[in-house]
C-alpha cells in the first residue's frame, strides 16, 4: 500500500465481507454468484490496485457467466502486508468503482478466494503453485521484480540470487518461488503452469522465460531445460488507467455507496487485454469478456506504450513544472490538450497497422480517457521512473523518425520536459520528489549545468545511439532553452508555428 494510504473504518457503514453480500446497499453490484463453487486455478504474484482493477476483473467476470469453475483465483503478495490485512478481514471482496463522464458505478469482486502474504505463509504459497489444480501463474511484479539488466540479462551477481540457490527450499523472490514449485511439479510427474506477465515492459513474455529459466540453469540445468521445454511464457498486453486511491478517494467512496472497504479500487470504463495464444497447461476462456488472444501481442503493445504511454511522460513532466497535479486538471488546459493531440500525430505515422485498432479512432478515445474528469490520475505517478519510461516510451519514436528524416519537435520537447523535471523543482519554486530506481545519478546530472542537456546525454545506457545525433542534441538543447519561458507558454509558442493552434 502506497505511504499516503492508511486502511481505516467509518461508521454507519455496511462491512464489505461474505456475510453482508445478501444486504450490499444499493447502487453496489453483488458478485451473483456462489463463491463455493469456484475453485482455483489461478495464482496471482503481485496484488496491488492494477490487478484487482484489470484482471482479477475479468475472472470475476468468468465467474458471473458461470465460466470460471476452475479458475478462481489465489493472490499473493511480496513485500506488504497491509493488502493482506485489508483483503483477509473482507474475505478477498472488494470494490472496483468505475468513473466516466457518464457516471460512476461500483461492484464487488469476489474472484481472489485467497490472499497469502508470501513471507508469513510460503509453505501455503509453495502448495498452491505446486497444486495440480493451478495452470496459470500472472504477474505484476513491475520491471524490478525481473532481475534484469539493461541489455535484458538475468542479473547473476544480485545477492538475492545467492540467497535463493543457498536454500531454494525456503524461496522470497518471484524467481525463487517459481522455480521451487516448477521443480516440485516435474518430480511429482504434474504438468507445469503457464506463466503470464501482465507487467508494462517491453516484451514481457520473453522477460519472465528469461528470468525462471536463467535462475533454474544457475540451480539445476536439467530443470532449466525442462522448464525451457515445456513452460510457456506467453506475452501480454494490458491497458486500464487505474490511479491510487488516496484516503480522501476512499473516504468519499465509502460514504458514497454506503460500504466498508477498506482499500476500493478506482479506474475507468476502458479496459483491454491481448494475450499471446501460447498456453501449455490448458486456458480460461477468456475471449467470452473481452480478451483478445493472439499470434502476435507486439504491435498491440507497440501502439498502447508509444501513445498512451508517451502521452503519459509528456502530460505528467510539463503539467507537473506548470504547477498541474491531476491528468484531468491538466487536460482540461486547451493548450496541453491540443499538444498532446499533436503530439499522437507525430508518433501515428512509425505505427504498423493493427488487426481491431483504427488509429484515429484510438486517438479520439485516448484523448478522452485522459481527459477523464472522475479518474484525475496523479502526475505525480506517472512521472515515476522516468529513467525507464523516457528511453522505452519516447525515445524509440524520436529515433525512428530522425531516421526517416523528419523533425521531431513535440516528443524533444517532452524528453526536454523531463530533464526540467529531474532538477527537482517545479516553476513556482516547489521542490519535487524525484522517484525512481536511478535519481541519484540522474538528478545531480539534470543540475549540472543548468538548462545544458549534455551532461545527461552522457548516461548511454539511456540515450544510447541518440546521444551522438547531431539534430536530437541541438533539437534537444532549443526545447530545454525555450522552456526557461514556461512549459505552458513553450507549448503555446511551439503549437503556433506548426499552426495548431
Amino acid at each position: 500500500m502506497p505511504a499516503q494510504e492508511q486502511p481505516g473504518t467509518i461508521t454507519d457503514l455496511v462491512p464489505l465481507n461474505n456475510a453482508n453480500l445478501p444486504v450490499l446497499p444499493d447502487g453496489v453490484e453483488a458478485p451473483g454468484y456462489d463463491r463455493g463453487t469456484v475453485r482455483p486455478g489461478v495464482v496471482h504474484i503481485g496484488v496491488g490496485g492494477f490487478h484487482r482493477a484489470h484482471q482479477a476483473v475479468y475472472f470475476d467476470e468468468l465467474a458471473r457467466r458461470g465460466l470460471a469453475a476452475d479458475w478462481g483465483l489465489v493472490g499473493v503478495g511480496l513485500h506488504s502486508p497491509q493488502m493482506g490485512e485489508v483483503l483477509k478481514a473482507q474475505d478477498g471482496l472488494y470494490l472496483v468503482v468505475e468513473r466516466s463522464g457518464a457516471g460512476t458505478t461500483a461492484r464487488v469482486v469476489a474472484a481472489m478466494g485467497r490472499y497469502l502474504y508470501a513471507p508469513d505463509e510460503r509453505p501455503a504459497v509453495l502448495d498452491a503453485l505446486s497444486d495440480p489444480a493451478t495452470r496459470l501463474v500472472t504477474l505484476t511484479i513491475t520491471g524490478n521484480g525481473y532481475n534484469l539488466t539493461s541489455d535484458g540479462e538475468f542479473s547473476v551477481d544480485d545477492p538475492l540470487v545467492a540467497s535463493e540457490l543457498e536454500d531454494p527450499g525456503r524461496p522470497d523472490t518471484v524467481f525463487g518461488y517459481l522455480v521451487e514449485a516448477l521443480d516440485r511439479r516435474r518430480r511429482a510427474g504434474a504438468a507445469p503452469f503457464t506463466v503470464l506477465s501482465c507487467d508494462n515492459i517491453p516484451s514481457n513474455g520473453v522477460a519472465a522465460r528469461t528470468m525462471v529459466v536463467s535462475f533454474a540453469e544457475l540451480r539445476d540445468p536439467e530443470l532449466a531445460r525442462w522448464i525451457d521445454e515445456h513452460v510457456a511464457f506467453p506475452s501480454s498486453m494490458v491497458d486500464r488507467i487505474t490511479p491510487e486511491t488516496t484516503p480522501e478517494e476512499r473516504d468519499r467512496i465509502v460514504r458514497s455507496f454506503g460500504i466498508d472497504d477498506r482499500w476500493p479500487v478506482i479506474t475507468e470504463r476502458f479496459t483491454q487485454w491481448v494475450i499471446e495464444d501460447r498456453f501449455c497447461n490448458d486456458r480460461p476462456p477468456l475471449e467470452k469478456v473481452g480478451v483478445q488472444f493472439v499470434e502476435d501481442v507486439a504491435p498491440y503493445e507497440l501502439t498502447k506504450k508509444r501513445l498512451l504511454n508517451a502521452s503519459h511522460c509528456a502530460l505528467g513532466y510539463l503539467g507537473y513544472l506548470a504547477g498541474y497535479r491531476t491528468t484531468a486538471e491538466v487536460m482540461a488546459d486547451p493548450a496541453y490538450a491540443a499538444y498532446i493531440s499533436a503530439l499522437v500525430d507525430e508518433i501515428k505515422p512509425l505505427l504498423p497497422a493493427v488487426d481491431g485498432i483504427d488509429l484515429d479512432k484510438y486517438q479520439a478515445a485516448l484523448m478522452e480517457r485522459l481527459a477523464n474528469p472522475e479518474i484525475a490520475d496523479q502526475l505525480s505517478r506517472l512521472c515515476r521512473r522516468g529513467s525507464t519510461k523516457v528511453p522505452s516510451y519516447l525515445l524509440p519514436s524520436i529515433t525512428e523518425t530522425l531516421e526517416q528524416g523528419r523533425p521531431v519537435p513535440l516528443l524533444t520537447l517532452a524528453v526536454a520536459g523531463w530533464f526540467r523535471y529531474l532538477q527537482g523543482e517545479d516553476y513556482a519554486g516547489d521542490p519535487i520528489r524525484v522517484e525512481g530506481p536511478r535519481e541519484d545519478e540522474l538528478v545531480p546530472l539534470a543540475q549540472q549545468d543548468g538548462l545544458n542537456p549534455r551532461p545527461l546525454l552522457t548516461v548511454r545506457d539511456v540515450f544510447d545511439s541518440l546521444a551522438d545525433n547531431p539534430e536530437f542534441v541541438r533539437d534537444l538543447h532549443v526545447a530545454s532553452e525555450a522552456l526557461r519561458a514556461g512549459p505552458r507558454e513553450t507549448i503555446e509558442t511551439w503549437l503556433s508555428v506548426r499552426g495548431v493552434r
